[in-house]
């Protein structure tokens, strides 16, 4: 029954709404005539506020919830106060969620791509986030110091610092890098944190650093990506097991898909 559950919702459900977004985007395009000097503000729906941004289908599948709700769900559901911690934020959908629940008392986001970081900051200051939002242009990675990372302008959310993206190219951008002797000044541990990791490849490298920076023990859920084309879900898990994590949750089928781990 779990697997025809997962192949309604993660084969026919996403598929169906990957159809709708390249379908209707143009649509919703043409009728608010969308510019660079003035955007427009779109509600998507999954509720929250974000500048237009038709030309990237990032963006097109927040609009449609292409993603799902299952994030969403664990964001919705935290009753205690807790801190959200959002690595690879893009245009920052997830750090909105989080922010629609009261019990989320901080946001920490990180987006290095100077672009996406302005989508990121506008989005947030849209949904009167600002005031309870730490944002970052800064991608973490196990040296300090800055890098290059490879853009897709026609699909923000595949930027990636890895040579595995399956997607075209448009630019290479220089960004900055903190590891985690510098996360230490930027994490609290004031409230439990969970975390969403969205690193094209480099999830490993950054449970690394984020398991040596001191406030990790507050960390009580990292919700990552697994592409198994480039990811080793082995031992990702392995490294989380050694660091105290016991439950593992899978989303999704096929060899893409996302993991909540708790401790």
């Amino acid at each position: 029954m779990q697997r025809l559950a997962d192949f309604w919702r993660y084969g026919v459900l996403k598929t169906w709404r990957k159809a709708v977004a390249a379908t209707m985007s143009p649509v919703y395009a043409a009728l608010h005539r969308s510019t660079d000097r003035d955007p427009g503000v779109f509600v998507s729906r999954y509720g929250v506020k974000m500048t237009g941004n038709w030309r990237d289908r990032t963006f097109r599948y927040c609009m449609f919830a292409t993603y799902g709700n299952d994030l969403a769900d664990i964001l919705a559901a935290q009753d205690r106060d807790f801190q959200f911690i959002d690595i690879g934020a893009n245009q920052g959908l997830y750090s909105l969620l989080a922010g629609m629940n009261s019990r989320c008392r901080r946001i920490v986001a990180f987006e290095p791509v100077p672009a996406t970081f302005a989508m990121l900051r506008g989005n947030i200051a849209i949904n009167n986030l600002a005031d309870r939002a730490n944002l970052h242009k800064l991608a973490i990675a196990a040296e300090a110091g800055r890098t290059v990372i490879k853009v897709n302008q026609a699909h923000s959310g595949t930027a990636s610092l890895a040579d595995q993206s399956s997607y075209a190219v448009s630019e290479e951008i220089t960004i900055q890098t903190i590891n985690a002797p510098v996360l230490d000044q930027i994490l609290s541990t004031e409230w439990p944190g969970i975390v969403k990791i969205d690193v094209e490849g480099l999830e490993q490298q950054v449970i690394t650093e984020l398991a040596r920076a001191r406030s990790f023990h507050a960390v009580s859920g990292i919700f990552y990506e697994i592409d198994e084309r480039w990811s080793d879900a082995t031992a990702i898990r392995s490294q989380l097991e050694r660091a105290g994590f016991r439950n593992f949750r899978r989303y999704g089928r096929g060899h893409h898909y996302d993991v909540y781990a708790q401790r």
